[in-house]
């Protein structure tokens, strides 16, 4: 079952975030700890039941162990993943397929997620992973912006839940995520 994070766990969260995501799709622990402050984003986590916390990647009290992570943005009229990620040992056990049915069952608006366009097996796994959790891959161009200074922009693409979108939605979540999310323009 997802449960809400609290920025005192979120350490464990960065060491998933750092294992699973390129130096350019993630912001340093400040900047990212400092989304808490932003009334539209939430980190949900699964718990690992019965594993036990490997190393002390802690920079804090937290305890906690977790399965894998969903960090989510949820806006007027869709809700954005920024970051999902399976803890590594955990991957391909059906966590991430049940902690994502979960979110979709908590969040009944449009859903849409970015990801790597598919140039090689790992990426094409990945896309063919959400589609099997019923996302639909959006052939419209899109650039992730430097997501912090010194960060480079990134083409993705984005993925949406249940249906493929319009070039007018696709547009209109763009300029959100761009304002909202990268805090530059379209």
């Amino acid at each position: 079952m997802l449960q809400f994070t609290s920025q005192s766990d979120f350490s464990e969260i960065y060491r998933i975030m750092q294992a699973s995501f390129s130096d350019d799709e993630y912001r340093p622990y400040d900047e990212q700890l400092a989304l808490f402050e932003e009334p539209e984003y939430r980190v949900y986590y699964m718990p690992a039941i019965g594993m036990e916390r490997v190393g002390n990647h802690s920079t804090g009290n937290s305890t906690m162990h977790a399965a894998g992570f969903l960090a989510v943005w949820e806006f007027e009229s869709f809700t954005y993943i920024e970051h999902f990620a399976v803890d590594p040992v955990l991957r391909n056990s059906g966590t991430g397929s049940a902690m994502l049915q979960e979110l979709v069952r908590k969040y009944q608006k449009q859903i849409c997620l970015e990801v790597e366009l598919p140039e090689d097996e790992l990426t094409r796994r990945r896309i063919g992973f959400y589609e099997r959790n019923g996302f639909v891959f959006n052939e419209y161009p899109y650039i992730q912006p430097p997501i912090s200074k010194g960060k480079s922009p990134v083409p993705l693409r984005i993925m949406t839940y249940g249906s493929a979108i319009t070039q007018d939605t696709f547009e209109e979540m763009k300029r959100v995520l761009y304002q909202r999310v990268y805090k530059c323009t379209v």
